[in-house]
């Protein structure tokens, strides 16, 4: 049975990985999914992969 491949991405779910991964809190697994899906190098130290918050 071969790999799947997402075609699309619930964004919320996407952006609470994206936090706990730069905060180091997810599983391996998921750990890879979000390397995979924002093609990151597990080598490279990790950088802010979100926005800052837009203030007025």
């Amino acid at each position: 049975m071969s790999a799947r491949t997402p075609s699309w991405v619930n964004s919320s779910v996407l952006m609470e990985a994206i936090q706990r991964y730069q905060q180091d809190r997810l599983p391996r697994s998921l750990r890879l999914w979000v390397e995979a899906t924002l093609e990151l190098d597990p080598e490279e130290p990790v950088a802010n992969l979100l926005p800052h918050p837009l203030t007025d």
